[in-house]
C-alpha cells in the first residue's frame, strides 16, 4: 500500500498511525485485496480496507480470463465505489460505514467500518429459520430504501448475472431452448413497474451477523436498478437446498412481503402482485447464467431446471 494511500487511511479516521492486521481475502480473479487495519488513537481500533489493484493478467478461477470479463471488473469497482459515495448514507438495512474512497490511476481504496468490530462478527454457512428471516427483513430494509430511485453512477441493471453483461456465457449455454429464452426472461424482470436497487450478489456469504441476530450486508460491487426478487432468489439458492425451495417458498415470500410492506408504512398491493410474478422468473435468469458459466454447478438442480421450464413455457 502507497504512503499516499495509507496518509487516506490515517487522515479519514483520525489516527496517529496504522498497521496491517491481516488479509481478510484476496479480491476475485486476483484484482486486489480486503485488508482489517489496526489504528492507534482513532475513535474505532480498526478499519477494513478493499484495496483494488488491477492484475497484468487476471487469474479467473473457472477459466474466462476475457477483456469482456475484465471490464465488468473494472467497472464493478467504480460501481461501488459511486455506491459508498452516493447512496449508502441512504439505506436503511445496516452496512458499513464508509471513511474514505480515493482512486488514483487504476487503484482504488475503500475504507470502511469494520463490521467485526461493530458486533457483526459471525459469518454463516448455514442458518436457521430466524437467521433467514433476518436476511430478509435486511433485504426488505433495503429495497424499500431506494424504491423508485434512479441508479445513476450504478448498473443500469444489477445483478453480476445480468444477461448484457454475460454475452460468452450466453453463447457456452448447451440448453437450446434456454438459450432462446433468456432474452425473454430478461426482458421480463427489466419491464416491471416497481423498481428499487438490488444488491445484486445477496449471497449468504455477503452478509455477517451479531449474536443477537442482527445483520449487516457487504460487498456492492453490482448494485443496480431492477426487480427485489432478484436478491430475493439468489439469496434463497444461496443457503438452502432444493428440498426446501419449493417447501418454503411461501413462508419466504410472505415474510419478504411483510417486513418489505413494514419497511414502506403502508401496504403496497400492486407492488406485491408484480414481485411475486417475477420471483421464479428472477429464478430462471440465474439459472441460465449459471448453466452457461458452470455447467457442473452444485446450484443446478431438478427444483431449479423445473421452475425454469415452467417460466419459458409461460414466455414463449
Amino acid at each position: 500500500m502507497t504512503d499516499h494511500f495509507q496518509s487516506i487511511i490515517l487522515h479519514s479516521t483520525g489516527a496517529s498511525s496504522l498497521h496491517v492486521q491481516e488479509t481478510i481475502q484476496e479480491l476475485w480473479s486476483g484484482y486486489g485485496k480486503i485488508l482489517r487495519v489496526g489504528l492507534t488513537d482513532a475513535p474505532v481500533t480498526s478499519v477494513v480496507v478493499k484495496h483494488v489493484q488491477l492484475p497484468e493478467q487476471s487469474k479467473h478461477p473457472r477459466g474466462w480470463n476475457t477483456d469482456i470479463g475484465h471490464q465488468r471488473k473494472v467497472r464493478s469497482y467504480q460501481v461501488e465505489t459511486a455506491w459508498y459515495d452516493r447512496y449508502s448514507v441512504d439505506s436503511r438495512a445496516r452496512l458499513p460505514r464508509c471513511f474514505a474512497i480515493e482512486t488514483v490511476g487504476e487503484e482504488v481504496l475503500i475504507v470502511l467500518e469494520d463490521l467485526d468490530e461493530a458486533g457483526f462478527r459471525l459469518r454463516k454457512k448455514t442458518v436457521d429459520w430466524d437467521e433467514i428471516v433476518s436476511c430478509l427483513a435486511w433485504l426488505a430494509a433495503f429495497h424499500a430504501s431506494y424504491l423508485g430511485k434512479t441508479p445513476e453512477g450504478l448498473w443500469d441493471v444489477g445483478t453480476y448475472w445480468h444477461l448484457a453483461t454475460r454475452p460468452q456465457e450466453l453463447a457456452a449455454l448447451v440448453d437450446q431452448r434456454l438459450r432462446e429464452a433468456a432474452p425473454l426472461i430478461d426482458q421480463r424482470l427489466n419491464a416491471c413497474t416497481w423498481k428499487t436497487i438490488v444488491h445484486g450478489d445477496a449471497k449468504l456469504a455477503n452478509f455477517c451477523f451479531a449474536p443477537d441476530g442482527r445483520v449487516a450486508g457487504v460487498d456492492f460491487q453490482y448494485v443496480g436498478g431492477g426487480c427485489g426478487m432478484k436478491d430475493v432468489a439468489y439469496f434463497v439458492g444461496s443457503c438452502l437446498d432444493e428440498h426446501d425451495f419449493e417447501r418454503l417458498e411461501p413462508k419466504i415470500l410472505d415474510t419478504y412481503f411483510e417486513h418489505l410492506h413494514r419497511e414502506l408504512g403502508a401496504p403496497n398491493a400492486a407492488l406485491e402482485t408484480e414481485w411475486r410474478s417475477l420471483y421464479r422468473v428472477a429464478w430462471a435468469d440465474f439459472h441460465r447464467f449459471l448453466k452457461g458459466w458452470s455447467p457442473g454447478h452444485w446450484k443446478i438442480n431438478g427444483y431449479s431446471e423445473r421452475v425454469t421450464a415452467e417460466v419459458i413455457e409461460e414466455l414463449v
